[in-house]
């Protein structure tokens, strides 16, 4: 019997330890390297991520069918009012189809630059686990932060970082 008391705690040392070195955060791996180039044709227009060069990009993947994608769209919206064209917000959609995707644009009024990814290519370029998720580029096109679910864009602590870029 004494065996085992050693043995059971030995095997789930082990399986713990398997675990978190499987896990080695693909999504966090980018942070401080080049941020993958992308385009994205869908039904209205084409968006190439090397056309945002020399301004910071908050990249943020969302899908019509998420609620906390929703709660953040006012304050993306909001903040791509308050800084200009000192930023750009690219959204791009995933696991939404054409019509749900456009609906969802005039439902809530998104007035920042979006596309739909049906394929999910740049999605899975950037690691993306969920959404929503974001990823902050800077003017240099480094990578420099990823937000994993929704955030509040017009806090003072998120515009006073993307001010300091």
């Amino acid at each position: 019997m004494k065996p085992f008391r050693i043995l059971i705690p030995v095997l789930l040392a082990a399986v713990l330890a398997g675990c978190v070195g499987c896990n080695d955060q693909p999504k966090l791996r980018l942070i401080g390297s080049q941020a993958p180039d992308f385009t994205v044709q869908d039904a209205d227009r084409k968006v190439s991520l090397h056309d945002y060069r020399g301004k910071i990009v908050v990249l943020n993947f969302w899908s019509a069918h998420c609620a906390p994608c929703i709660a953040e769209m006012p304050s993306l919206m909001q903040l791509q009012k308050r800084m200009g064209d000192k930023i750009t917000v690219v959204g791009v959609a995933v696991d939404t189809t054409n019509d749900e995707y456009h609906a969802f644009l005039q439902k809530h009024g998104i007035d920042f630059l979006t596309v739909l990814d049906t394929a999910k290519d740049s999605y899975n370029l950037y690691g993306a686990t969920g959404y929503p998720e974001t990823t902050i580029i800077d003017r240099d096109g480094m990578v420099r932060r990823k937000f994993v679910l929704a955030e509040n864009w017009t806090s003072p602590e998120i515009v006073e970082y993307l001010q300091k870029l």
